[in-house]
Formats: structure tokens, sequence, C-alpha cells
């Protein structure tokens, strides 16, 4: 072996010295560079998939084998959270971007933009104030409204795509695309553009869809796969009781199958041409899959007509869990059938929120609504059947505050053919009394402002919790309206924004929107108050059991969410893979909000931020993590408002993140838990 000097001076050294000294940095460099391509070759690749509307209590042997291996081989987080408002676009913009609502202004699938929100160039007659975000198009206005990215934060997956990864969101419509919202947008033809994003999902195919980049055109060509996504439907077309898609009505039963058809071409989407398509370029991938089911099933299922039992625990809600377990098993069948990319592989499961059964009459066991809205008699409009005596009507909340306040409602869904007001209105009295379509509405004494912004309440309906805007900022409103809402027997918990209410007796019965994180940076604008509703549960301790007063078009017996029971903050959380240790159960409290900052640590980069509402990275259940340190378990109670009510919350904190358990309305000013 040669050796030489190293004297940092080229002076003084022979002419063997020098070149010597040359190899030997050129042997210096060559080794850096071979251990910066181990390293890039080494990066992980994370497939996240997300169950809508999963319950833990719902992960059993029989109907979801899958994802109780992964949670009994990886990690199991059995305290895990939903973010609230319990609903799928808060919760997919909170696992899109690591932030929570106050920051990402995606407060529930509902809400009131501010504006007529409509595609550029709109005409007259298209367009919506109380957008349902579950939509393509809804979404690519939203950010032509909101600076090209109405969350205001960036998502892990345009991140990751930005730093050299695969990166494609596939699923159920509206979720998917947030998880890639930055690229979504109205080309310069005026249709939908994804920029190059992979985003597959309900309208694929589609002209209210995103269009697919040509390299996965080519892989589904070559897997065979058709490249228009099914219908919800029973695999002939047809919308039936055998049609994941049909709720029913009043009279009628709904579904009696889960997404089978839909989810089957995912699911082969996702297995047989994105992720070979991934490994035959030999980059690290993200991919997120978002099951439709359970949540649509559990919506719309046909099993409990105008029941609270079975609800949401009968026979078809099983058929939709396994089929969300079915879907997993063939990503994990890929892995497996990949065994060197299932090893520089981390997998994380969650689910965006729980659920209930829909009460539209119980609010507690053994007791009715006694509210004038359930008590009128309503017109029947369109295909709309009778409801049972003593039912609260969709659009119930509107209906009450219009009845108590004395104001005038109107439809946001129903354009005005006569008078000066742009909307229809709807009449809350006399023998034929009407509802808003939908749920939402808009109160005031006339409505003329095609944005609403001259009503003096808006309604964004969503089922277990609404929300109300006030345009005008009127102090004086918002508090009254609190007091209104504090009177009513089916209300379970008040929010009320924090610039309306400077001291705890303000707004008395009511807590601050801070309080559960619904305020931050956002500039979409924040309703004035989240309202949630009454739940509980048939039988004492099971919350499978629980049921849920909802401001919704479907029927009693049928499945929400949105609320502020633990059912519904309680999601189904598990992780496994190289970096994740193994049969380990994670007591801590974890939730939506922490996926992004720990799987971004995982990745090797940092997630640029503008809000301060973020989560944390979940140390404690990683291989290289520290242990586990106790989590503090905190309360908080409002001042007393009409008949002595306060709202009272309790929740978590862990390394100064929250994470909110359920609220609820109690008398007991000592009140440490929640019937």
């Amino acid at each position: 072996m040669v050796r030489c000097s190293w004297s940092v001076h080229g002076g003084g050294q022979s002419m063997e010295d020098r070149i010597c000294s040359m190899r030997k940095w050129l042997a210096v460099l060559a080794c850096g560079l071979s251990v910066g391509a181990q390293a890039q070759q080494a990066r992980r690749n994370v497939i996240i998939f997300v169950a809508d509307g999963l319950r833990r209590g719902s992960v059993t042997a029989e109907d979801m084998p899958t994802f109780l291996k992964l949670r009994a081989n990886g990690v199991d987080f059995p305290n895990s959270h939903s973010v609230f408002p319990t609903f799928t676009t808060a919760n997919a913009s909170a696992i899109a971007t690591g932030h929570g609502l106050g920051d990402t202004g995606d407060y529930s699938n509902t809400i009131w933009p501010g504006i007529w929100l409509t595609k550029p160039d709109p005409t007259a007659t298209t367009g919506t104030i109380v957008p349902f975000l579950e939509n393509d198009e809804l979404l690519a206005d939203m950010n032509s409204t909101f600076n090209g990215n109405y969350l205001g934060e960036r998502t892990l997956l345009s991140v990751a795509r930005e730093k050299g990864f695969n990166v494609a969101s596939i699923g159920k419509i509206g979720p998917t695309g947030i998880q890639q919202n930055e690229s979504l947008s109205w080309g310069e033809s005026g249709s939908l553009s994804a920029n190059g994003a992979i985003v597959i999902d309900d309208s694929t195919g589609q002209a209210n869809g995103f269009p697919l980049p040509p390299e996965i055109v080519e892989a589904l060509n070559t897997a065979k796969l058709p490249l228009d996504a099914p219908l919800r439907t029973n695999g002939f077309g047809e919308i039936s009781h055998w049609s994941n898609g049909f709720s029913g009505d009043a009279q009628t039963f709904g579904t009696l199958a889960p997404d089978r058809v839909q989810m089957q071409w995912l699911a082969d989407v996702a297995t047989k041409a994105v992720l070979p398509k991934f490994a035959e370029e030999k980059k690290p991938f993200v991919l997120l899959f978002w099951s439709r089911d359970p949540d649509a099933t559990q919506h719309n299922e046909g099993d409990s007509l105008q029941k609270l039992s079975p609800g949401i625990n009968g026979d078809t809600s099983k058929l939709a869990l396994r089929n969300a377990d079915h879907c997993l098993k063939q990503l994990l069948d890929w892995l497996d059938a990949n065994p060197e990319i299932k090893a520089n592989t981390d997998v994380v499961i969650t689910s965006d929120h729980g659920f209930a059964t829909i009460s539209r009459r119980e609010i507690a066991q053994g007791a009715v609504t006694g509210e004038p809205s359930a008590a009128l008699t309503y017109e029947l409009a369109g295909k709309e059947k009778a409801e049972p005596a003593g039912t609260l009507p969709t659009g119930f909340l509107a209906v009450d505050l219009g009845l108590w306040m004395h104001l005038r409602v109107f439809d946001p869904a129903v354009r005005a053919t006569t008078g000066s007001s742009v909307y229809q209105e709807v009449l809350v009295s006399g023998e034929k009394s009407q509802h808003p379509s939908g749920g939402s509405a808009l109160l005031g004494d006339s409505v003329k402002r095609m944005d609403g912004s001259d009503a003096q309440l808006i309604v964004a309906a969503n089922g277990g919790a609404d929300l109300i805007y006030v345009p005008s900022g009127s102090v004086q409103t918002v508090r009254a309206t609190v007091a209104t809402l504090a009177r009513l027997d089916y209300v379970g918990g008040i929010f009320v924004d924090d610039r309306y209410c400077t001291t705890a007796t303000d707004c008395p019965g009511a807590l601050p929107m801070s309080s559960v994180g619904l305020v931050g940076a956002s500039k979409v604008p924040r309703p004035a108050i989240v309202v949630s509703f009454k739940r509980f549960v048939q039988r004492p301790g099971d919350l499978q059991s629980a049921a849920q007063i909802s401001d919704t078009t479907l029927q009693e017996g049928q499945g929400m969410h949105g609320g502020f029971g633990r059912e519904q903050t309680l999601n189904n959380m598990a992780a496994m893979g190289p970096d994740f240790k193994h049969g380990y159960v994670d007591e801590l409290p974890m939730g939506n909000v922490d996926i992004v900052p720990t799987l971004a640590h995982i990745l090797g980069f940092e997630m640029p931020a503008v809000g301060k509402l973020r989560g944390r990275v979940v140390d404690e259940a990683l291989t290289s993590g520290k242990p586990e340190t106790r989590a503090g378990e905190k309360m908080m109670i409002s001042a007393p408002g009409a008949d002595g009510l306060r709202t009272l919350l309790i929740y978590q904190v862990k390394d100064g993140v929250a994470y909110y358990d359920q609220a609820c309305l109690v008398k007991d000013a000592a009140a440490k838990s929640c019937p």
C-alpha cells in the first residue's frame, strides 16, 4: 500500500505524493457519492390507507382480519383522534397537511366561503354559496378563490412530489383530491387540471374529473383496466337497493350492498397499474388510498329503517367493513409479492372519523325532542315521503332558529321566482310548513345578494354538527343566537369565535372556538358558531351503540358523524413497517394531525408551515424513538347558560398538541364526564 502525506498545502510535496493525494481525494469523493446514492436508494416508501368512517370497535377477526393483523403486528394506537367537527373533508385536510382546521379552513364538508362560488366565467344560474366539498370541481373553485390553495398549507404528497418521490392519491372523491390540493385547478381550456398529479377518484374519466397523466393511461391500458371509474351501482348501471349510493327515503329502506364494484376498480388501479409503474421506475413513492367504505354504506344502510337498532351495526354495514378489509389486503398482498419494496415501505392506516346511528327524534335513551320543528306538519316536495310524527326535519336547526328568533328562512339551493329575495323563502308555520331542501339555510328579513352576505345568519348543515355564520359580524346577533341555541333540547355543545366573546360570561353556555383548534391562520371565513348535537349510547359503555341527533336528509336508523362523542372522535389508527415498532401498543394520544409530521420525519424532509396548529412526530412509536412520557388529561367548562347548562370539553395534551375526546352540555359545574 502506498502511503503519502496529507498536507493541505501543495508546496513541499513530491510529484508522487501529489498524485497519491489526488487519488485519495478522488476515492473520498467517490465514497461520498456512493453513500449519497445509497441514501437516495434507501429513502422510504409510504402507503397511507384511509378507511372512511371506520370505528375502532368495528375491527374484528370476523369482519376485518387484515386490519386486526396489522394492528397486532405493528403499532396499535388505541387512543387515536379525529379532529372536530368529525367530517370527511375536515379530517382530510388534517391528514393531508398535519394542521388543525383553524389553519386549513376546511371546517366541515359544507361551508360558507363568503362568496358565490363557481368556476371561472360562470353563467348566471350555476354556482353555490354553501358548497359540499366532496366534489372535484368545487375543490378547484375553492382554489381559484383562495390564492390557488384554499387550505393555505402544503400537503405531504405535494411536498414529496417536489422532493422527487412518485406520488398518487386514489379513492373517494373529495378527500382524495385534497391530498394534492395545490395541484388542483381550472385549466386554460376551462376544464379541470391536476397539473400532472396522479389523482384517481369517482370522477376519473368524466368531464368533471381530473385528467390522468399519459403514463398512467398507458399503465392502465397495459393492465387492461378501464380508464373510467365505474359508478357506485350494482355493476349493471342500476340505482337500486343493491347500489351503495341508494339511501331510500322515510318509508323505503336504503342500500343492502357495499361499494364493491367501484372499490375493486380503485384497488386494481393501485395494485395493477400505479404501484407496478412506481416499482418499474425504482423511485421512492408515497401512495394514499381512500376507501369509501364503510362510510357510504353506513350512511345509506337499509337494515334499520326508522329504528335505532340495529342501526349501523347490521349485516349491510358488516359487508362494508369486509369490503374495506379486502382493499387493504390487496395492497398488502402486492407488497408481499414485492419483498424488496416491502422491506423499505411503511404503512399507516387511519380513518377520518368514527360514526353513530342517526336519531331524528330521540335526544336521550327514552326521551324525545320537544322543539317546534318536530311538531310541525311538512308539505311534501318532489319524491319526499311523510316522516313519522315527532321527527326533526332536514334543516331543523334553521327552522327552529327562525321560529325562536322571528327570522324568515330562505333555501340557498332554490332560486326565487317572485319577490325581492334571490332565494326561495321556506315557510315555517301553518299546517303545510316547509323545510330547507338540503338543510342549509339563510335567515333574515330578506336575502337580495347572491352571495348571501346580507343574511343575518347562514346555517351550513352538515350532520352531527352545523356551522353558523354571521356575515355582518354583529356581536349582538351572535350572542342572541348563542342564547337561543342554549335553550334547544337537541344541542350537545356550543363553540363561538373568540372575537365575539372576550370573557367567559359574554356567551354563557358556550366555549371559545380556539379551545377546539378552530381559530388559526386560515383565510377562509370561519363560522361565528359551531354547534354539535346530542348523542347517547343505547347500551352503557358501548360506543358501537351510540346514536346521534343529525341535521341530514338521511333517515332515523341510518348513519352519520360530525358530532363530538367519543364514538366519532375515536377513529382507527395503526402502523407497520421498518420504522415502526412491532407488536407495540401506544397508549399516548395520537391523531390525524400527527400523520404528516411523523411521515415527513421518516421520509427525511421538513414540511413548510404558515399556521401553528400542527401535530407532533409520534416518536414513541418509532423504532428509533424515545420512551413514552405521560400525556395530560384536561377539561374546560363554560359559564352557565339557559337553565344552567354549560358546554363541557374533555381533551388530552401531548407535546403541546391537543386531542379532543368529547363535548356535551351539563348542568353540574363540577362534571367530569359526558353522559
